[in-house]
């Protein structure tokens, strides 16, 4: 089983418009409603591909009852903390006429620290269930930064592979807590290295010394030249073929999925990121964020080459 962790879920609103206007009424033309929060993405790709997954966070209120709903759906099976708040909305409006994108992102609800352990004993007991577990996103107000470094440490004590999708300080400290693998980009890489200007080769560089510090898959996404992964057996590249993308919401959270889906089946790594890139492209060719439609899928990972470097 896969066990993706959203402990910032919400609902996910997206509306296209023909025009966004500021200051006046704007109608909606089409509206697309789901169960979002970066982990939920990554489970809803894992399920599309025929995975059996667990969705757990927290969720309150009338929404959250929503979200599971969405969620179970989508066919993931959803084990979360229930809380006194509400779970969050976010909106990401399309603009027809630019083709702009605008996100509406609310902060999320105050976590108590009575319901952060109730999170960690329910999350221990997930683990037992658990072939591989992936961290994805933010943290809510209330939950301590260092929550992500705990739930790497009881993954460890599991036997658990954790894969963790996250930036800023909390991927600093977690880094330092050494997970399965990490999917920085390009200016993550560059914070984690004190440095403002990183060459290629000094990005991969980068990549493999994280690698040393026991991380055994750190990938890079390089935007539409695909993505480099550092590996314990060495530096894999992806090249994937020019598309038309309709939505890059999401294709990082589908990349995620193509990751946790290789490490549980314990593929070798060039195969891992052929099929994780496959998601990540297929997604993007889809207005619904963390979403895929197999036969495109089969084609682009037909279309994907991987080389040694």
């Amino acid at each position: 089983m896969i066990l993706t962790v959203t402990l910032n879920a919400a609902i996910d609103k997206r509306y296209r418009m023909k025009k966004l206007r500021l200051g006046e009424v704007n109608r909606v033309s089409q509206y697309q409603c789901s169960a979002g929060g970066k982990g939920l993405n990554v489970a809803r790709v894992a399920a599309i591909a025929g995975e059996r997954v667990t969705a757990f966070g927290f969720a309150g209120g009338h929404a959250g009852a929503l979200l599971e709903e969405l969620a179970e759906k989508d066919g993931i099976r959803t084990a979360f903390v229930q809380t006194r708040g509400e779970s969050r909305t976010c909106l990401n409006i399309l603009d027809e006429t630019t083709g702009l994108q605008t996100e509406l992102l609310e902060g999320g609800m105050e976590i108590s620290s009575a319901e952060t352990e109730q999170m960690v004993r329910r999350y221990r007991e997930l683990l037992r269930e658990a072939d591989v577990v992936v961290l994805s996103g933010s943290l809510p107000p209330g939950v301590e930064a260092d929550v992500y470094v705990r739930m790497i440490q009881e993954a460890k004590r599991a036997s658990v592979p954790v894969l963790l999708d996250t930036s800023g300080s909390i991927l600093r400290e977690c880094v330092k807590a050494a997970p399965s693998m990490i999917k920085p980009n390009q200016d993550e890489i560059r914070q984690l290295t004190g440095r403002e200007e990183l060459s290629q080769k000094e990005l991969l560089q980068a990549a493999e010394q994280l690698g040393k510090r026991g991380i055994s898959y750190v990938v890079i996404s390089l935007g539409q030249e695909g993505a480099v992964m550092a590996a314990a057996s060495g530096i894999y590249q992806a090249a994937v073929p020019e598309i038309e993308a309709v939505n890059t919401v999401g294709c990082g959270d589908a990349m995620m999925a193509g990751f946790a889906i290789g490490m549980k089946n314990h593929w070798e790594p060039s195969e891992i990121l052929r099929y994780a890139s496959a998601l990540a492209a297929a997604n993007a060719r889809q207005e619904r964020t963390g979403y895929f439609v197999k036969e495109e899928f089969e084609e682009l990972y037909e279309k994907i080459s991987v080389r040694k470097l």
